[in-house]
């Protein structure tokens, strides 16, 4: 039985990958609201897919009956794996794990959610820090296939191998990741925005950025992907790695987003945001293409030099986790290492004095 604390987006959404797939799946909330909504709401991302037929209504039916709403912690003991999705604050998450462990088997899985936060520090003050770890599904859960798996230190084996076991059956692709800050796909992902923000504040336009790559096979340009999460939510997941990695230039917050964010243009959510209207792919969209997926190469070939990871998981995260039409590696065998190198050299010796040392190449570069 899997269970799933926290009814917001994410988590109800995990419920039904579960529910989906055949599995028994109990949820709970804090909040009355969120449990008394959650069978609706799943009723209602299920009846799109039953009219358009990628679903019978006999499957939906059984799947919605997979789902048990419970009020409390308790009520989830039997559970074999337990996936949290509550708020993005270390201290909520130790403490829902903090009283949901005594209620479990000792060999039951605790999971945490999180995009941002360590595994290892959720898992601090534990009795078993050996069953916890992180699956971080990507949103929306029902459709995006990546789900990272990350093991801190401590992580037993047995509890990784039950982990991933149950959410393969559940559909899924899974990536095991070190316990870093952004782990692969959020911290990979930082120079598509970053470099493109850079171009901004060189004189570019978005529209013709985003219209240079997308003339390279992405199917969103960087400000196309700021709008629809938000640029407040990147400016805090920018800021956050950012912090994470001691200000190194490579995470460096651009003032052209601090300033997106304060002029209230957040993106689809406000009505308005980077991207206004589409423009033509520029004359040096060649360029522009190489120069961002340059760094995107580079970001990845330092989380490589770290270790406990693989190129191919790397790729496979990117083009699963993001819809990216390669991954850095692929793309480095695209554009060839001199021209990875010359580009990163290029971008170094003319680098303003706050962002020397940010196209530096990893080790396997250089």
């Amino acid at each position: 039985m899997i269970a799933v604390i926290g009814l917001g987006a994410m988590g109800l959404g995990i419920a039904q990958v579960f529910a989906q797939s055949g599995a028994s799946v109990r949820a709970t909330d804090q909040s009355p609201e969120a449990r008394a909504s959650a069978p609706s709401r799943l009723r209602a991302a299920l009846e799109p897919r039953v009219a358009k037929g990628a679903m019978t209504a006999e499957a939906m039916e059984a799947t919605l009956s997979r789902l048990t709403v419970v009020d409390s912690l308790e009520d989830l003991a039997p559970a074999d794996l337990v996936i949290e999705a509550v708020a993005e604050r270390l201290a909520v998450k130790q403490a829902v794990f903090a009283t949901l462990e005594p209620l479990l088997a000792a060999n039951a899985v605790l999971a945490t959610n999180t995009s941002s936060l360590s595994v290892g520090a959720i898992a601090q003050g534990l009795t078993r820090p050996g069953q916890v770890l992180g699956l971080h599904f990507f949103n929306p859960a029902p459709v995006m296939k990546l789900v990272e798996l990350i093991a801190h230190p401590g992580t037993s084996p047995e509890a990784l191998a039950q982990a991933r076991a149950l959410t393969e059956a559940a559909g899924k692709v899974v990536i095991s990741c070190a316990d870093r800050p952004g782990f692969i796909v959020n911290r990979c992902a930082r120079p598509y925005y970053g470099e493109a923000l850079a171009l901004v504040e060189e004189g570019r336009s978005a529209p013709e950025i985003d219209a240079a790559m997308m003339a390279h096979g992405y199917k969103l340009g960087p400000f196309a992907l700021i709008d629809l999460i938000g640029a407040d939510i990147n400016l805090a997941a920018t800021e956050g790695l950012s912090a994470a990695m001691g200000q190194h230039p490579r995470y460096h917050v651009f003032q052209a987003l601090r300033a997106q964010v304060a002029s209230g243009k957040l993106g689809r959510k406000t009505g308005s945001g980077f991207i206004s209207s589409p423009a033509a792919a520029p004359p040096d969209a060649d360029a522009i293409a190489l120069r961002i997926e340059a760094t995107l190469v580079n970001e990845a070939a330092w989380v490589l030099s770290e270790g406990g990871v693989t190129a191919g998981d790397i790729d496979t995260a990117m083009t699963l986790g993001l819809n990216f039409p390669r991954g850095p590696f692929a793309a480095l065998e695209r554009h060839g290492r001199d021209a990875i190198r010359a580009t990163l050299a290029a971008l170094e010796a003319r680098a303003p004095l706050h962002l020397k040392t940010r196209y530096m190449p990893a080790p396997i570069l250089a």
